[in-house]
């Protein structure tokens, strides 16, 4: 059964959200809640501040002039292949096999389907999450002629991320446990194509000053944080104005508030315009991902918080948005598809031919038509709560993160109601303020990240009763 709180959502919290992207409420002051500042109209804001780490790409794209594609395949390292991110990147080396080649995967417990790649893509080395399942991984790989090496666990992982060979890392692990791996690639040299988002949202303290020290390209292959960087190639310095980043409005973008509360598991999980995992569904729902998109963009483009705007799009073409100085508007436009942000993280900057056969060409003819609308913060308090963590920085960001993912497992399970999980989020948030640390290390990022799943399951478990804010 789900807890019922003091006090509904669609009331309380409502009342303290406003028209600007901040939080209001009286509990969420001070660092959570600095007021929004005049939107700057000489130049997006580049954040380069001791507590605020360097952008992966600071307002614009440049190749490096002595770039040139490879002449041969271009050596690839996969973290999280066999979980959608990774198929769906392996599939691109299928098809491209004469411009890209796999040497390490690493997977996680679903051992058919990683016997099956480790036939079809020969790599050099493998991981497997448990080493209990090393065995039977020998096994079905006993009729093979490929044998590769195979180390468990988070020392496996590792390995992958830094294999000798590699010269890019595709990161498709979900959560914090992306991180140690992530850092190994960055210290090894390695180009990351980021799809773990919890590498700059929970990590970006460390990640980003990181890979700037060891000179590391961090290529976004989420499709909005994709989106705003193949906009932003080739800009001169200073020349980027503001983002606005796309969203479909999940399940619910046609319901009222008033009737949110009435959600059930199947209906969240039902996502208007296509079939996704359960997780992600439900943050489209709640708009939780885009809120965590936006600390993400501020990361990887250095864009003050202020200059990131968010606009609902149910048709999904047009997958996020830069404004210049000369108000001009570019965007990225395609049919929704995945493949295409990951095809660029590995081909950037160029652009490789792909049939129209199995990438189906957008043709605006047929779609006949465009809508957007602003996101009604009364049900989507997520955004607010998403700009107020990212204004707060440091270990803030990480605890926004985690507390959501445990809520939405609980909604899932059917521990809360699906107006629960922003109350969950907001007061784990609430909580943090006084432990928040503005330059984390990755020891304090993890715990804390730890610390945010425990205090959001601890404020709906048996008898647990939720303050009144």
């Amino acid at each position: 059964m789900a807890v019922s709180f003091p006090s509904t959502l669609g009331i309380k919290v409502q009342s303290f959200l406003d028209s600007s992207n901040s939080i209001q409420h009286p509990k969420l002051k001070g660092a959570l809640s600095p007021k929004r500042k005049t939107r700057v109209q000489t130049s997006a804001r580049i954040s380069c501040s001791a507590e605020q780490p360097p952008p992966a790409w600071p307002g614009r794209a440049v190749a490096d002039p002595d770039h040139k594609m490879w002449e041969a395949q271009k050596p690839i390292a996969v973290i999280g292949s066999t979980g959608s991110i990774g198929t769906q990147t392996l599939g691109i080396v299928a098809e491209h096999s004469d411009k890209f080649k796999i040497v390490a995967l690493a997977a996680g417990s679903n051992v058919t389907l990683l016997a099956d790649q480790i036939k079809r893509f020969k790599p050099e080395l493998v991981s497997i999450k448990n080493e209990s399942q090393v065995e039977e991984l020998k096994a079905a790989l006993a009729d093979s002629d490929h044998k590769p090496e195979i180390i468990p666990g988070e020392k496996g992982i590792i390995e992958v991320a830094r294999h000798p060979e590699a010269k890019q890392v595709v990161t498709g692990i979900v959560g914090c446990a992306g991180l140690r791996p992530t850092l190994a690639a960055i210290e090894a040299g390695k180009d990351l194509a980021l799809a773990n988002k919890e590498t700059l949202i929970a990590g970006g303290p460390v990640v980003l000053p990181l890979a700037k020290k060891h000179n590391i390209k961090i290529l976004p292959a989420d499709s909005e944080h994709s989106a705003v960087f193949q906009c932003i190639q080739g800009l001169t310095e200073g020349s980027l104005r503001r983002l606005i980043l796309t969203a479909s409005g999940g399940s619910f973008r046609d319901w009222s508030v008033e009737k949110l509360k009435e959600v059930t598991v199947a209906e969240a999980l039902n996502h208007p315009n296509w079939s996704l995992g359960k997780k992600v569904t439900v943050d489209s729902a709640t708009m939780f991902n885009k809120g965590l998109e936006v600390i993400e963009a501020h990361y990887l483009f250095g864009v003050d918080y202020d200059n990131i705007d968010i606009i609902i799009h149910p048709e999904a073409i047009i997958h996020s948005m830069i404004e210049t100085q000369d108000s001009s508007v570019i965007g990225q436009l395609g049919w929704p598809d995945m493949r295409i942000p990951l095809l660029y993280t590995l081909s950037w900057p160029d652009r490789i031919y792909c049939s129209e056969v199995t990438w189906p060409r957008l043709d605006l003819a047929k779609l006949g038509k465009m809508t957007f609308r602003l996101p009604d913060k009364r049900k989507y308090p997520s955004i607010d709560l998403g700009y107020a963590a990212g204004r707060a920085g440091g270990t803030m960001t990480g605890v926004i993160s985690a507390a959501n993912e445990k809520a939405v497992e609980m909604f899932i399970e059917e521990k809360i109601s699906y107006l629960d999980i922003f109350k969950v989020v907001e007061k784990t948030c609430d909580k943090h303020q006084n432990e928040l640390v503005k330059s984390p290390t990755l020891d304090d990022i993890l715990h804390y990240d730890l610390w945010a799943r425990d205090h959001a399951a601890s404020l709906c478990s048996s008898g647990s009763t939720l303050v009144t804010v």
